[in-house]
């Protein structure tokens, strides 16, 4: 028996197309049926969880996750879900808490000791640590806040101080006045520190809360880098260089920024430094198999002797689209039919 490949998806929502399914999801079905492998879309229906466990676990022999979990209502569900599947020997694409460890974004603070990401890059899962220490990083310099959750640049802030710090002073006053510029759409807003803290908390309290602390890295303007990866292999490089202007340092199309598609080769320095990472960071983030399709964002820094470097600020794998580049689906086809060959004969 050919068992399925099931990619799972949810009704509604903007990404998708007239079919009623994301845009992107047809063609790696269409691609995997090409090749002799059969393959189908179920919608996730929580009150149906149990019936589509026992139609995955009787015929597929592996699942791709099309689905932000944050768009659920009860995402824990869905992720035991799909732990229980994996259990039963259904192939995760990618596992649920390897899902979850590298679509968060306190992955950059595992791997804050590593070349990847600066040592001062802090997590906050507590309003008291947040309120503790964030005025203590502030006096370092221009900082970004980073949401756990949200999407296109939602909750993610650029803090900067208005009047410079005295030099003595390791700790910002609460009532000093900083600048907050939000990626989402670049807008600015004015806040005594206090205030902007007490602000933040939404970011914090609620299921997978927390704020992420890190370097503002100027060099934002030349571009933000984004790695496409299949599994080990970059397939793919976006250049998403912000809009031109004073406040701007967002690099999401919804805030204007000009996305550049090039070839993995032309970014050679960044794809063997990043491929020579990967045992870390699949150490770090728990130990699973890579996901299937997921991407990482580098900011471009400058080392102490004036040499380029690469600091990793994102990686996400939840539901990574590829509408632009519908072409990759064949790709990805040919990844799913190795994996399944290899954990085929590894079962021998």
């Amino acid at each position: 028996m050919n068992k399925k490949v099931i990619f799972f998806e949810v009704q509604g929502g903007n990404d998708k197309g007239p079919d009623g399914y994301r845009k992107d999801t047809m063609p790696m079905v269409h691609a995997l049926q090409q090749r002799g492998q059969d393959a189908e879309v179920i919608f996730y229906d929580m009150t149906k969880q149990q019936e589509i466990f026992d139609y995955v676990k009787e015929n597929a022999i592996a699942y791709v996750s099309r689905i932000n979990p944050g768009n659920l209502k009860d995402e824990s569900a869905y992720f035991s879900m799909l732990r229980q599947l994996c259990k039963e020997g259904i192939i995760g694409m990618p596992h649920p808490d390897a899902m979850i460890g590298y679509g968060a974004k306190d992955a950059l603070v595992k791997l804050a000791d590593t070349s990847l990401v600066p040592s001062d890059t802090y997590a906050y899962y507590t309003i008291e640590e947040f309120k503790n220490n964030f005025p203590k990083s502030l006096a370092n310099g221009i900082r970004v806040l980073k949401q756990n959750r949200g999407s296109t640049g939602e909750g993610i802030w650029r803090v900067q101080l208005v009047d410079e710090l005295e030099p003595e002073n390791t700790e910002v006053p609460l009532n000093a006045t900083i600048k907050c510029t939000e990626a989402k759409d670049n807008h600015v807003e004015y806040f005594e520190l206090a205030a902007f803290m007490d602000f933040c908390e939404q970011y914090i309290v609620g299921d997978n809360g927390m704020l992420v602390d890190m370097q503002f890295l100027p060099r934002i303007k030349e571009g933000e880098i984004r790695l496409f990866m299949l599994h080990d292999k970059p397939v793919n490089v976006v250049h998403k260089k912000p809009v031109e202007s004073e406040d701007s340092f967002s690099a999401t199309l919804f805030s204007g920024a000009n996305y550049r598609y090039d070839k993995p080769e032309d970014w050679k320095n960044l794809v063997d430094f990043f491929l020579s990472k990967l045992p870390v960071v699949m150490d770090r983030l728990g130990g699973y198999d890579l996901p299937l399709i997921w991407t990482a964002d580098f900011i471009l820094d400058t080392d102490e002797a004036g040499n380029d470097r690469y600091v990793l600020g994102e990686m996400n794998c939840s539901c990574v689209g590829f509408t632009s580049e519908l072409e990759l689906a064949q790709d990805i086809a040919d990844e799913i039919i190795f994996k399944i060959k290899e954990h085929t004969l590894q079962s021998i």
